[in-house]
């Protein structure tokens, strides 16, 4: 089969499903966001990576590049998702961890060293300081003589999931809600080719949530963004069409494929029906997916090697516009160069040998498929209404509802493993008593020794007033109406640190405590 047919096939379904499905490229975007899907244009490989250092951190970037992978996605330590310099007291045990560990501007160009930014596009995983890291980027990319209207890439920029899921936030609700909308404002000003949030399902799902709980929390987050924007006095159409989405993929894969379909749909409808999209692009719902980091096991590791695989099949099945699929070791740890290859080699085998690329919406029609479309799309509502009623995700984070939901489910997940009702290989059947290990990758412990070092170096190198100055004009902007976005701009300039720009705004609004 490829694409020619596949108009053939649309025009044998009955009335009733053309107009529901719709044509791939065309509302209700069931069938895909684009007309010729992957026939066109390949999804994006992104595979999520980043430990210890800028330099270690970068030479994964550059190894991944070389061996095909087409976008980068930075995935950053503790500390920095806080706000938080490497020789903070609470940043001790974490330097380097979880991700690489960035809190100047010195370290965002070492970052991308010898990577063009004007030619790669970047995703970066952070949400509370999102603003300061974006604005990080920039300053490198204009040091590279790159415009900022050419920087493509995507900001998490999340900050209710955080609240509800995840829990690296640092302001109260509201201003942090400020933030997210300051980067939307400025970004639709100055750097149009950026994705300015990437609303993210992702850890909702990794948190315990369901498929259909996964569909809910998202768009209920996404709606509570365009809201907030829309009270700023925004244009619609001048932000919308720069949202994004970030979604799992699990092991069940016609759910996922049927999640991913009914997301897209009700996101349009919503984007046209509830807010008057005027703009096509607004009413599209276009994400990254990556693999089921909860699924992996860390007994038997090499059997996560199939499930990356089967979860990737689901997502490709659903269309995602990017996917990043984990590596079979991340279980024990952070992957090693050798496991992050056959990850992005799995998503390599899918694209060029599998044969679901021939076809524009290959498992489309199918009764089961669309069934499932339909059952998650009604699951879905039913939650997005209880939000709704609650007076939005914020009002329902903050009575605790969306977090009750994901903590019953998660319960519920947990007791099917442990009574075997629910059967993952290796865990709780077809155990083995001698197991042999797999390489784990080692973060040198004197990683945090070094990074303070640098950091306190970096301060010495500086004018101290100047960097006072720039923290003290951007606490006044935080207590007025003011876009912070070139107040945080201004102090990177004078060598300001992330620790320093993130405390002057706990300064002002404080720490949110739940």
């Amino acid at each position: 089969m490829d694409g020619s047919s596949d108009d053939g096939l649309y025009q044998q379904l009955p009335p009733g499903y053309q107009e529901k499905l719709g044509r791939p490229g065309q509302f209700p975007f069931t069938r895909g966001v684009y007309p010729r899907m992957y026939l066109e244009r390949l999804w994006t490989m992104r595979q999520y990576a980043g430990f210890g250092s800028a330099e270690e951190t970068n030479a994964r970037f550059r190894y991944l590049l070389k061996r095909g992978q087409t976008g980068l996605s930075v995935a950053f330590d503790l500390p920095t998702q806080l706000g938080l310099d490497p020789d903070h007291p609470l940043a001790l045990g974490e330097v380097g961890r979880v991700g690489v560990s960035i809190a100047t501007v010195d370290d965002m160009r070492r970052l991308f060293e010898q990577i063009p930014l004007d030619q790669v596009t970047t995703s970066m995983t952070i949400n509370a300081p999102a603003m300061m890291l974006l604005a990080m980027y920039l300053l490198v990319a204009e040091e590279q003589g790159v415009s900022w209207k050419r920087v493509g890439g995507t900001i998490q920029n999340d900050i209710l999931k955080e609240y509800a899921a995840r829990g690296t936030y640092i302001y109260p609700p509201e201003p942090s809600m400020r933030l997210v909308t300051d980067v939307f404002e400025f970004a639709s000003q100055n750097v149009p080719r950026w994705n300015t949030i990437s609303i993210s399902g992702y850890h909702i799902r990794e948190a315990g949530a369901t498929a259909a709980q996964e569909i809910a929390f998202t768009l209920a987050n996404a709606k509570a963004y365009v809201r907030s924007a829309l009270e700023r006095g925004l244009e619609l159409d001048s932000f919308a069409p720069r949202l994004s989405f970030f979604f799992a993929s699990h092991n069940d894969i016609f759910e996922e494929a049927a999640k991913f379909r009914a997301a897209r749909r009700m996101w349009a409808q919503i984007m046209r029906g509830e807010f008057g999209a005027a703009n096509p692009k607004s009413w599209m719902l276009r994400f990254h997916t990556q693999t089921g980091g909860s699924t992996l096991t860390a007994q038997q590791p090499l059997n996560n090697v199939v499930r990356v695989a089967y979860q990737a099949l689901a997502a490709v099945l659903g269309g995602t516009q990017s996917l990043h699929t984990n590596s079979y070791d991340e279980a024990l740890g952070l992957p090693t160069e050798d496991s992050a290859l056959l990850a992005l080699r799995t998503q390599q085998i899918l694209a060029y040998e599998s044969g679901v690329t021939r076809a524009i919406d290959p498992a489309g029609g199918s009764f089961y498929l669309e069934h499932l479309t339909e059952k998650l799309e009604s699951e879905a509502q039913r939650l997005i209404d209880q939000v709704d009623e609650l007076g939005g995700s914020v009002r329902a984070i903050e009575a605790g509802f969306i977090q009750r939901e994901i903590e019953e489910s998660a319960w519920r997940y947990q007791r099917q493993i442990e009574n075997g009702e629910r059967v993952i290989v290796g865990l709780n059947r077809f155990e083995l008593e001698d197991e042999t290990p797999v390489p784990v990758l080692k973060i040198d412990p004197q990683t945090s020794r070094r990074r303070s070092e640098e950091v306190r170096a970096f301060r010495r190198r500086r004018s101290a007033q100047a960097v006072a100055d720039s923290l003290e004009r951007l606490r006044q902007a935080a207590l007025s109406s003011a876009n912070l976005f070139p107040l945080v701009l201004e102090a990177f300039r004078r060598r300001a640190t992330l620790g320093e720009v993130a405390g002057a705004l706990r300064d002002v609004w404080g720490e949110y405590q739940p």
